[in-house]
């Protein structure tokens, strides 16, 4: 591939949304926002996310970890957004940690949005004393302290705002389903880099303004792994998405919180992908850094293309557990179970949000987006479970790593995708 890569990121004219134009953010209404970002950076050696080669403790820190929260109301109707830098809530912890937010807030299941960034590079939650390092069980107990805290800092700060959207386009993610041919001319999909296989690469920004029209928070929804670094790294780290959230902090002010969401991305990592460490030789610029600040700037020139903000309307948001089919297991009975899976559908105006509780294929939530019927679509996966990667039908027949530890069934992609349009229709 000959493009430069410098040349690589789409900088993209900001597209209003959901808002009348000429509105402002004094006119909003009812609608209230609070924002808060907590740091989550462990204080001890810590078993790390996401590669089962990689056996000892964390060695140290490169960038900080947070939570990050950002919380609306609206005529008594409340939309809790949370955005966590970690792998993921695996192991039942999505379903601890969910439970004590909603007992302690008295939200109602569809008002929560337990997410993560995806981060290799974070500690990894457990709540299984027999199975995991005490230092981790000590994190995950210590980070449920610290979501209680962030999400009463951000019902606290409830203020009227107003909102607006903006799109933006970004390569900072790529299709990781490279086909290989053997010398006997045999087929396989391996992780690794197809630049010409399907990517989403929109980059959605969300505006939260404050009645002065100074930002409270900028949301952004990008689809990518957080896989920059591979299992040879011990350092924690926000990974690319991390990275991009501390930039645009930075370049906006300390005072903005800046929540990542991501996207479809089960097949989805970043373009320099599980790198041994952060490359610190001299002159140059370490890849996740590269492509955190990559991404980070293309949020800032959406976020400052979004010249208007206003009013979103009222608030409303489902949540379902749908049984999903499951593959045959091997050595297992051939009646088919079924996998439970999480979806949480909300609506603020006309901007959608769709917590997925897995690891879902890019193309799932393009289309999920297109069958929206609200103008801009937040999808977000690692939301509210971890059920495991989700692939639709075709990827079942190429195969590949995704697809071998998958529970679901080929079917069951296209189940999700009708339910999550058909939850959006009906609010």
């Amino acid at each position: 591939m000959k493009t430069s890569f410098s040349a690589m990121c789409l900088l993209s004219i900001a597209i209003l949304v959901a808002i009348p134009s000429g509105s402002r953010a004094e006119a909003a209404g009812g609608l209230k926002a609070g924002a808060a970002r907590i740091d989550i950076t462990p204080e001890k050696p810590v078993h790390m996310s996401g590669y089962g080669s990689r056996k000892d403790l964390s060695t140290g820190v490169h960038d900080p970890l947070s939570a990050r929260v950002l919380a609306f109301e609206a005529e008594g109707k409340r939309l809790v957004l949370v955005s966590t830098d970690v792998i993921g809530f695996y192991e039942g912890t999505a379903d601890y940690l969910r439970s004590v937010l909603l007992s302690e807030f008295q939200l109602q299941p569809s008002e929560l949005f337990l997410s993560a960034i995806h981060t290799h590079a974070a500690p990894t939650l457990s709540i299984d004393k027999e199975r995991e390092h005490p230092n981790n069980i000590e994190y995950t107990e210590w980070l449920k302290g610290k979501l209680i805290e962030a999400v009463r800092q951000a019902l606290g700060r409830m203020e009227p705002v107003g909102v607006g959207l903006g799109v933006g386009s970004c390569v900072v993610g790529a299709n990781r389903r490279e086909l290989r041919v053997a010398n006997d001319g045999k087929t396989n999909i391996v992780l690794g880099r197809n630049p010409y296989g399907t990517t989403d690469r929109e980059v959605l920004v969300m505006k939260v303004a404050k009645a002065d029209r100074s930002p409270l928070a900028v949301a952004f929804d990008y689809a990518t792994h957080g896989t920059s670094l591979g299992p040879g790294n011990y350092a924690i780290s926000g990974d690319v998405p991390g990275i991009a959230e501390q930039f645009v902090e930075k370049i906006l002010g300390t005072e903005t919180v800046v929540p990542a969401f991501i996207g479809a991305s089960g097949n989805i990592d970043p373009w320099f992908r599980v790198l041994p460490a952060f490359n610190e030789e001299p002159g140059w610029i370490p890849e996740p850094v590269l492509l955190g600040t990559l991404l980070g700037e293309e949020i800032v020139h959406v976020y400052r293309g979004i010249k208007e903000t206003g009013p979103a309307g009222t608030i409303a948001s489902q949540f379902a557990t749908l049984q999903l089919p499951s593959k045959p297991r091997e050595n297992a009975s051939p009646v088919k179970t079924d996998t439970a899976f999480n979806i949480t559908a909300a609506r603020l105006g006309d901007v959608a949000f769709v917590g997925l509780g897995g690891e879902v294929f890019t193309e799932i939530g393009m289309a999920i987006k297109a069958g929206s019927p609200c103008r801009h679509t937040f999808v977000i996966t690692h939301c509210n479970g971890a059920a495991g990667y989700l692939a639709p039908k075709e990827a079942h027949v190429q195969g590949g790593y995704e697809v071998t530890t998958s529970p679901f069934a080929p079917d069951a992609a296209d189940v999700v995708i009708q339910e999550s349009i058909r939850m959006l229709h009906d609010l």
